[in-house]
């Protein structure tokens, strides 16, 4: 009997999701039966998803906005990553029971080691959420400065992974790679103006149907970008091989995903 695993992705929002796309796109290319569904989550279904993971009724959980923070509470172990981060986006079972990764600070590490960004010298990091804990977790010991609408969660953030500083919300921080871990852009809204204007590459979290006004931006002043989808893509690999102990190439993701509905 072929074993069929059965993954799923928690937050809120989640109905604008690539993340179900691509891993069927993972479990086609690695010739697994599987699916991989969204739900629409709070605390009390992520505390009842954990349950059935642990059970073996899940395979594996990714976990999205609000619930990151939640996530590395309940799992019974963490990776390094994750501890720095103090963030988990993927759950899977060990021998410790249910372990916390944060595949997001691992593919933040990945972008930044590698290609464009390696000789980049400074980072500004948007937001103060977990996204942007795990970019300052695959960051450290590089100057990274944070910038949040909320000064004081950017402060704490700063503070607590070693950042070089805060700068005030819609400040420039000229030469740095501009990493995006706000919603900004979801909803084909605006980054404030001229942070892109000095910077010297872009990473943008946020994803829609069509790129965002902060990616498009970026591409046409020939800036190195990873969008969002390439993002996720990256996040996925490493998420896919935790579930099911395969590995999936990263390009023949990327390809497969971006030609898809």
């Amino acid at each position: 009997m072929s074993l069929f695993y059965r993954f799923a992705l928690l937050g809120d929002p989640v109905s604008h999701s690539r993340s179900p796309a691509i891993h069927r796109a993972a479990l086609r290319l690695t010739d697994l039966e599987g699916d991989y569904v969204a739900l629409r989550a709070d605390e009390r279904i992520l505390v009842d998803a954990v349950e059935q993971l642990r059970s073996g009724s899940l395979d594996g959980i990714n976990v999205t906005m609000p619930l990151k923070g939640a996530a590395f509470e309940i799992a019974d172990r963490r990776t390094p990553l994750a501890e720095l981060a103090r963030s988990v986006n993927t759950l899977y079972r060990s021998e410790a029971g249910v372990e916390g990764d944060s595949t997001d600070a691992a593919a933040f590490a990945a972008i930044v080691e590698e290609g464009d960004f390696r000789r980049a010298e400074e980072f500004l990091v948007l937001g103060a959420g977990g996204s942007a804990a795990a970019a300052l977790a695959a960051l450290e010991g590089r100057k990274v400065w944070v910038s949040a609408r909320n000064a004081e969660r950017a402060q704490a953030l700063a503070g607590r992974l070693g950042a070089s500083g805060v700068i005030p919300w819609g400040q420039a921080l000229r030469g740095s790679v501009l990493i995006n871990a706000t919603p900004l852009g979801m909803a084909a809204n605006s980054l404030p103006e001229g942070l892109l204007e000095v910077s010297i590459g872009l990473i943008d979290l946020p994803y829609g149907s069509s790129p965002t006004p902060a990616v498009e931006a970026a591409r046409a002043a020939g800036l190195p970008v990873v969008d969002g989808i390439e993002f996720l893509t990256r996040q996925a690999v490493l998420s896919f091989q935790r579930w099911t102990g395969r590995s999936v190439d990263f390009e023949r993701l990327a390809e497969a995903v971006r030609g898809s509905p």
